[in-house]
């Protein structure tokens, strides 16, 4: 391969990472409608989420799991299995416990770190899903680099697909749960919900990565090959089902916080739907 197609190769590997990122991105801000937060700071938390997140919480991840193996060596009993790096029960200690503390502490220091530019608290889910899909394409981008030097482009834009369906959702919904409420804690006067967000945030992660990992959990309990390709499937659609769910949701507080009193108005005296030119009213 020459450098030129190698390098035309990363190009369209990068645009299928990002475009789908920055869609949904779109979409999630096209759930707040009367004042949508302005491109430039939304933007900015993208590439925070993407530049500074996901790299700090790699070698965050690195630190705990040299961290755990080395007491797994200096005390090999059997309650510290799971942090023995040759044990199986070592990847669901990464997937269930580390990378969801450590991955949504850093998001939800983006939330914080832009939460100046809040104007009201529909705001901050905004904010929060663009950091973590800011922090989701570019790991995606990054697994796809991985799948393309094995596998070559198709490998590399299949996982990318697979992953912008699933994993880059996910962490767009995760952390527009913390964003808000934070923002609900900072201009809705909440208290300290920005902490129980969190704690929402990481049992959100934790229950996608499990439903992403059914396969290896039928591995463990001595099922066959079989089995584990069939678990692996389902858990693969429960995972990317959970993740629209989990956006959609986002979706609808970030429409509730702009309007927080609409919700308790009786059908009967809410503004009528915008209708298409030619489709009658509906009667009520």
């Amino acid at each position: 391969m020459t450098a030129v197609a190698a390098l035309e190769d990363l190009v369209i590997l990068l645009l299928a990472a990002l475009i789908p990122a920055l869609v949904w991105l779109a979409w999630v801000r096209s759930s707040e409608r009367a004042g949508a937060p302005d491109w430039g700071p939304l933007l900015g938390a993208f590439a925070y989420g993407a530049l500074f997140a996901t790299f700090i919480a790699a070698i965050a991840e690195g630190l705990i799991l040299s961290a755990g193996a080395a007491v797994s060596q200096s005390y090999p009993r059997p309650e510290f299995t799971f942090l023995n790096p040759n044990s199986p029960w070592s990847l669901f200690f990464l997937v269930l416990v580390v990378a969801p503390i450590t991955e949504e502490a850093l998001k939800a220091s983006g939330v914080v770190r832009y939460s100046d530019t809040f104007r009201h608290v529909a705001d901050g889910p905004v904010f929060g899903a663009s950091v973590g899909l800011g922090f989701g394409f570019l790991e995606t981008l990054l697994y796809g680099l991985g799948a393309f030097l094995t596998g070559g482009l198709e490998a590399g834009i299949a996982l990318i697909a697979v992953r912008s369906l699933s994993s880059v959702l996910l962490h767009g919904s995760t952390t527009s749960m913390f964003g808000y409420g934070y923002a609900e804690g900072k201009i809705g006067q909440g208290g300290w919900t920005g902490a129980s967000y969190y704690l929402l945030a990481v049992g959100m992660h934790s229950t996608f990565n499990l439903l992403a990992s059914l396969g290896t959990v039928v591995a463990l309990l001595g099922l066959g090959p079989n089995d584990q390709d069939l678990a692996s499937l389902v858990g693969l659609g429960l995972a990317v089902l959970y993740a629209f769910a989990a956006i959609e949701h986002a979706r609808t507080v970030i429409q509730r916080a702009e309007f927080p009193g609409a919700a308790a108005v009786h059908p009967k005296f809410r503004p009528p739907p915008v209708r298409r030119p030619g489709v009658p009213p509906p009667r009520r």
